[in-house]
């Protein structure tokens, strides 16, 4: 039996959801955009700065070794959280780095003309310009699998399309505008038989459990550390150690080299090969001490409020007249998207700003997605283990009283 969840506990930990805006009680629902962030990786952030703060790869100093073998340890958290090995952790700026990078390290060194990109309708343009890109450069084609009406991907489609020479399959694990949860290990070995590389996207996923990527099968796993509890400014990409050993740098400078001559350059192996430059030193100490943080909850308890939060906020919102939920997948994260008849979600949203309810409404970096659907825009409510059955209530009730003053 799953244990019952402790939220209000947890949110003891984060001092930003103490505040108040509009002289209401912050009820913070855009945890899809970026989650709030605990002391413990504030404070580790904060202490970096005033006892470790030195460059990293470069000094012979206790000062440089502490910071450099703090450094290190946050690497093997994050390979621990999935379930990789260190030497297959490139620290970058977010997924969205972590995507360029594939795509221009991997996909251009290997994509020639009439080569296929496959990706899916529901994914963020982070997971759709780098390819484009790419493509542009190959005279390669990205092409998109379509989701069915319910937001879940449309199987027979994606496997035709993976057989119609696709070489490079990148997709999300979750949806960041839906919630949709794609079966990404099903889908890496049905792509595998037709030797296809896959990428997949865990900004949405990672902040909700444990991700093994050995079990998902993937050669490219990319997340974000803002939306994981951790600071901004610093993710991880894994690769598999036989793809990361054949790939160029991604970028030139310092630290990624094994020596270096006027006239040519040999390079460090990978993960340093990656790693150009100076690090965001203290953002992975705090992604780190952020993992180590979440790993401490129980990710089954974690799962279950999620889901009651979810089931109870869509509940909630379906009786309200006028109202659409958009993706109704069966499995499905804690993300809820919709739209009001004769209600704009920039309105929406603002109207629940007043009563101190932060939701995000936009087009949420997916207009190929909200074209499929048929929308401009959604109002997004995001939900993440430190929300409490009263705030759903508050939205709820909120969005009541938005459609009733504004229709």
């Amino acid at each position: 039996m799953t244990a019952t969840f402790d939220a209000d506990a947890a949110r003891r930990d984060f001092p930003l959801l103490g505040k108040t805006f509009r002289d209401k009680p912050l009820v913070y629902l855009d945890n899809a955009s970026t989650s709030q962030k605990p002391d413990v990786v504030i404070d580790a952030i904060a202490n970096f700065y005033r006892e470790t703060n030195s460059n990293v790869h470069r000094g012979v100093y206790a000062l440089a070794e502490e910071a450099e073998a703090a450094y290190d340890q946050a690497r093997k958290t994050v390979a621990s959280h999935l379930h990789a090995s260190p030497e297959e952790i490139i620290f970058v700026r977010g997924t969205t780095e972590a995507l360029n990078l594939v795509s221009q390290s991997y996909g251009l060194s290997n994509l020639k003309e009439g080569d296929v990109i496959l990706v899916t309708e529901m994914e963020h343009h982070a997971n759709i310009v780098p390819w484009q890109l790419v493509a542009e450069q190959t005279g390669a084609t990205v092409k998109a699998a379509p989701i069915d009406d319910l937001g879940q991907l449309d199987r027979n489609a994606l496997g035709t399309l993976l057989n119609e020479g696709t070489k490079i399959l990148s997709l999300c694990q979750v949806s960041n505008a839906l919630g949709t949860i794609n079966p990404v290990a099903e889908i890496v070995a049905e792509a595998k038989e037709h030797g296809v590389v896959t990428g997949g996207g865990g900004a949405q996923s990672v902040p909700h459990g444990s991700i093994d990527v050995k079990a998902l099968g993937c050669d490219f796993f990319a997340f974000s550390g803002h939306k994981a509890f951790g600071p901004m400014g610093i993710g991880a990409l894994y690769g598999a150690e036989d793809k990361l050993a054949h790939m160029p740098p991604y970028q030139g400078g310092g630290d990624m080299i094994d020596k270096v001559t006027i006239e040519q350059t040999t390079f460090a192996a990978p993960p340093q090969r990656f790693e150009a430059g100076t690090p965001n030193v203290a953002g992975a100490i705090g992604l780190g001490i952020a993992l180590d943080y979440f790993n401490s909850l129980d990710h089954e308890a974690v799962a279950a409020h999620e889901q009651a939060l979810l089931e109870q906020a869509t509940a909630g919102l379906s009786a309200l007249p006028g109202l659409i939920i958009h993706g109704q997948a069966p499995d499905k994260s804690a993300v809820l998207s919709f739209t009001v008849k004769d209600v704009h979600p920039h309105d929406l949203a603002t109207f629940l700003d007043a009563d101190g309810i932060a939701i995000r409404a936009d087009h949420h970096c997916c207009q190929p997605l909200m074209t499929r659907i048929g929308q401009t825009a959604t109002a997004r409510a995001s939900f993440a283990f430190y929300n409490l059955s009263e705030e759903v209530d508050r939205l709820v009730k909120a969005v009541s009283r938005t459609i009733d003053c504004l229709r």
